[in-house]
């Protein structure tokens, strides 16, 4: 297996492409906007030039890695001959559905299809395929080329076959495989986002301020960065989406996103990526500045 495609040119997906093609895949970055690409591409090539300062990579392997990947605006083109496919689209059940149905009708009928949903279940996009059993998730956590963890989530139908191939291949990529089975939020979500959910509600409810209640977090329980950064990190709207599928998952009233968070949100006020969620980071720390810390 040394064909891959990757289904969106965004933060993960450009993450997950430089990840492959880093360690010999023949990558295929796949996006209906060729101005997603470039920026996908532009984000490599920073991403590695990052690494090449901090000598993690040599000028040659730099230049192999470029050279591993191809650029496609048109889905059918550029998953010909692929071995597996990874989809790493936007969080939104409706787009992840449209995706699969097409993947299925013009892949070759071996190819594995492997979504990086955070949150999404599995059986339920295996279910607009015809081969359930080769369809699996694949989560990356963020940054991809330096995050360890790889969340494998098997669906109802994912043959065994086919999870121990993808577990054997996230081991080639110098990743931890972790197998879990399709249950909402799986592992990583489940616990991660209602967390961040309660430190939101805890700044609605008035019980401490965003730079107190994250110095808590940080000092207090070891964790690398405050609930509520790591919200702005990821994004308000993808909070919010995992959060939803949480709770029209299990019907738990724990799981109900926070009314703060749901008004940022409706705002535009999404994290880095906007500028502006718990923290400004429009005037000496850019988003681009706070992204930097992590590659």
């Amino acid at each position: 297996m040394k064909n891959v495609a990757v289904i969106g040119a965004g933060t993960m997906g450009n993450g997950i492409a430089h990840t492959f093609a880093q360690f010999g895949y023949n990558v295929h970055l796949i996006d209906i906007s060729q101005e997603a690409l470039d920026k996908g591409m532009a984000a490599i090539v920073k991403n590695l030039d990052r690494m090449l300062a901090k000598d993690k990579i040599t000028e040659a392997e730099k230049k192999a890695t470029i050279a591993n990947i191809t650029s496609f605006t048109d889905i059918k083109t550029g998953v010909q001959k692929t071995d597996l496919v990874v989809e790493a689209a936007t969080e939104n059940s409706d787009l992840k559905l449209r995706i699969f149905k097409e993947l299925d009708a013009v892949c070759p009928k071996d190819t594995i299809l492997a979504s990086n949903t955070s949150s999404i279940s599995i059986t339920k996009i295996a279910s607009v395929t015809n081969r359930p059993d080769k369809v699996i998730g694949m989560h990356f956590m963020n940054p991809v080329p330096v995050m360890k963890l790889v969340e494998i989530i098997r669906g109802y139908s994912t043959s065994n076959a086919v999870t121990e191939l993808i577990m054997d291949i996230s081991k080639k990529l110098n990743k931890v495989p972790v197998e879990v089975n399709d249950y909402p939020g799986f592992i990583a979500n489940r616990i991660l986002m209602p967390m961040l959910n309660e430190a939101i509600y805890a700044l609605y409810e008035g019980v401490a301020g965003v730079y107190e209640i994250d110095t808590v977090m940080k000092l207090g329980m070891a964790h690398p960065m405050g609930p509520l950064q790591l919200a702005d990190f990821i994004g308000l709207d993808v909070c919010l989406s995992i959060l939803n599928v949480l709770y029209d998952g299990f019907g738990n009233p724990k799981y109900a996103p926070c009314p703060l968070l749901v008004n940022m949100v409706t705002a535009g006020k999404t994290g880095v990526k906007s500028g502006e969620g718990f923290y400004d980071y429009t005037a000496s720390r850019k988003a681009e500045k706070i992204a930097k810390q992590f590659v």
